[in-house]
């Protein structure tokens, strides 16, 4: 399955069906009067967060979603049917974005989550409707109300709990396929992710979501190599994994560049908890990695942990870090989130 997180949609509501117009003519019923229905509503589009869903591919292939129009009401009383609903179903994460591709109508995160996309249009009175002690035999009826027709995005987030960084070739696939059952295609040449991974991580008993985004270079905000498309799967994280190449003679720059890429993209995601880790340090002596932990340290302002994706060295304190940062994410949303009765 592709993976695709940007889509287009045209959407349509139902129009209400019209009103009837009719009188009673029985048999010996001397004062029939009107008794025309109403028309039925038009059917309404929704959208809906669903399970098992992780990507978009589906909007691809059909990109127009127009609901029913309601049946006309008719004679004896008798109102029409209403128009049918539509769903778009869509993966857990979904951000609906307005014509305009800025405006969130609405973010649905869980699954279960509903929202109102175009409500059909009502359907029209019949004349019985109209029928008053001044006016015995009304001959007007309403027509249906129009539906709406409208352009919307779907922009999609993965849901993770954390999420890997680093410049490419840092050993983040790698890292993910370690401890997860997540098999991202791994190489020794640069940008061999091009889309984004996730993978349960388990650790002392514990399990959380994992995502690997494709690496960021130089210039991403500006659009250089895969540019920052896939920084939005990060957004949602309560904690970053910055994988720093322990084998590059540049580390601090390395560190530095992915720095300055999350702060063009989004100065609130640059200030996220974040844990640096120090990659493949199974290829490096023991003065080399040394002297690399200090300038590396320095730079981050703070510890820098050590680690290998390969040898699987660190790999648990590591885990144990991100789940910390886990747990203590989820207690201020806990804390922040409104009392209700």
């Amino acid at each position: 399955m592709k993976f695709l997180d940007f889509a287009k949609v045209n959407i349509r509501s139902g129009s209400g069906g019209k009103g009837c117009v009719s009188f009673r003519r029985e048999k010996f019923i001397e004062f029939g009067g009107p008794d025309g229905g109403d028309g039925g509503n038009g059917g309404s589009v929704w959208a809906e967060a669903v399970e098992g869903l992780n990507t978009l591919i589906d909007f691809r292939y059909q990109q127009h979603f127009f609901a029913k129009n309601g049946r006309a009401g008719m004679g004896a009383q008798m109102t029409g049917a209403s128009g049918d609903d539509i769903v778009l179903r869509v993966p857990a994460g979904t951000e609906i974005l307005d014509e305009d591709e800025e405006t969130v109508i609405a973010d649905l995160t869980r699954p279960g989550q509903r929202v109102l996309l175009a409500s059909g249009g009502n359907g029209g009175f019949g004349n019985l409707h109209f029928k008053s002690s001044t006016n015995r035999a009304p001959a007007r009826a309403n027509p249906g109300q129009e539906g709406v027709e409208r352009v919307l995005w779907l922009r999609l987030k993965l849901i993770a709990d954390a999420g890997l960084l680093g410049l490419p070739n840092a050993g983040k696939s790698t890292f993910l396929a370690a401890v997860s059952n997540a098999r991202p295609k791994i190489a020794d040449y640069p940008f061999t992710t091009l889309y984004p991974n996730l993978g349960v991580v388990g650790i002392d008993g514990k399990e959380f979501v994992m995502a690997d985004i494709p690496g960021l270079i130089e210039g991403a905000s500006e659009g250089r190599g895969l540019g920052d498309l896939f920084l939005g799967h990060v957004e949602r994280c309560t904690v970053l994994l910055h994988l720093v190449d322990g084998t590059s003679s540049t580390i601090t720059k390395d560190y530095r560049t992915i720095l300055r890429e999350l702060e063009a993209y989004s100065p609130a995601l640059a200030a996220k908890p974040r844990i640096t880790a120090l990659n493949k340090i199974d290829a490096l002596d023991t003065k080399t990695l040394g002297t690399r932990r200090r300038a590396l340290e320095k730079a981050v302002g703070g510890p820098v942990l050590l680690m290998s994706g390969v040898s699987k060295a660190g790999v648990t304190e590591v885990l144990r870090a991100l789940w910390a940062q886990i747990v203590a994410g989820r207690t201020v949303a806990t804390e922040d989130a409104p009392w209700r009765p």
